[in-house]
């Protein structure tokens, strides 16, 4: 479980690890910069900024609040951002926000208040550790390392993205009566989500890029430009993948009306050879029926007379079911040159 930290950036990279806000806060007037690295933290917390760092309480206050969208807030001593960190469970995007508060001599994170373990900058010290050199020559440098973290872990939710859309497409093509196609609205709601989230970290790095933020200096806007990029790669390929799915939701349609017609052509032939059947052995029922009668016998003259008429009462149903079969083919045979 990540806890809150303090840590102090000496001059040369150093850094060291301070015990409590307090002891933060008291080594802002000393050369170097402060990092003040909050996860989870209460309001309460928060608005102890306030004071000693200048902070507004209406940007604590969107710390706090999860239905932010990337954003850069510019006040008189420090530059308010709220970043997005991106993880991609199977067919569900989740995110987690960061938000930043950068002056000339501290960096302020908050993050930590999505509901599931990871934490959104985990692994982030081993980057500072390894890029020490670029730290020590302000915040700006170590909010862009932070920064590109996240971004370099976005690749994996574009990438997983699309391993979700490929498998929608491979279940699609097998068997389109056995897909789900819920599958295909929470994948679009994914990238909608995605996308909204790219755009808006876009405008971040394009304001700081053109030295918007005066807390990011000339020398350090390089830095974020790679980020720009990335975000701007993820974003086409985001872009990419909503008209994938469109074209998947087309695809879905497409095969099942093709197989509803195949089922329907399918019964249509099978009720035309019964309806066939029965045509044909109608009349010869019905004529069955009236020679089979007991009162056919005393009609005909007895029993004697009606044995005898057993032969040609047989030839002359075969030949009415001859022609009834004969009859019908012909008329079948009509309608399908005039329907040409």
């Amino acid at each position: 479980m990540m806890k809150s930290e303090f840590l102090r950036v000496l001059p040369d990279g150093t850094l060291e690890s301070l015990d409590s806000f307090e002891s933060a806060t008291n080594k802002l007037g000393e050369p170097g910069f402060v990092w003040f690295n909050f996860v989870k933290a209460s309001r309460e917390e928060l608005t102890g900024l306030s004071g000693p760092l200048g902070l507004h309480p209406l940007s604590l206050e969107d710390c706090t609040d999860e239905t932010q969208v990337p954003k850069m807030d510019e006040f008189p001593n420090y530059t308010f951002i709220v970043f997005n960190a991106l993880r991609y469970d199977p067919e569900e995007l989740v995110s987690d926000e960061v938000d930043f508060f950068i002056g000339s001599n501290f960096l302020v994170t908050v993050s930590g208040y999505a509901d599931y373990s990871r934490y959104p900058i985990n692994g982030i010290m081993t980057v500072i550790e390894r890029n020490n050199p670029s730290v020590r020559k302000g915040p700006a440098w170590l909010m862009h390392l932070i920064m590109d973290h996240m971004v370099d872990n976005m690749a994996d939710v574009v990438e997983q993205a699309e391993v979700d859309i490929d498998r929608a497409e491979e279940e699609i093509l097998a068997s389109p009566s056995d897909f789900d196609p819920s599958r295909l609205t929470y994948l679009r709601r994914n990238l909608l989500s995605l996308r909204k989230s790219l755009f808006y970290e876009r405008e971040i790095l394009i304001k700081i890029s053109r030295n918007d933020c005066e807390f990011v200096p000339e020398k350090a806007t390089v830095h974020y430009r790679d980020i720009f990029d990335h975000i701007s790669n993820f974003l086409e390929m985001t872009e990419s993948n909503r008209d994938n799915v469109t074209s998947l939701m087309e695809l879905y349609a497409s095969m099942l009306n093709n197989k509803m017609a195949r089922d329907s052509n399918q019964t249509n032939a099978t009720v035309r050879r019964l309806t066939f059947i029965t045509t044909i052995f109608m009349p010869l029922t019905l004529l069955a029926g009236i020679f089979g009668m007991s009162e056919w016998t005393v009609i005909t003259g007895g029993e004697e007379n009606i044995r005898h008429s057993y032969p040609l009462f047989a030839i002359m149903m075969v030949a009415i079911g001859l022609a009834s079969y004969l009859l019908i083919r012909w008329l079948d045979r009509r309608d399908r040159k005039r329907s040409v």
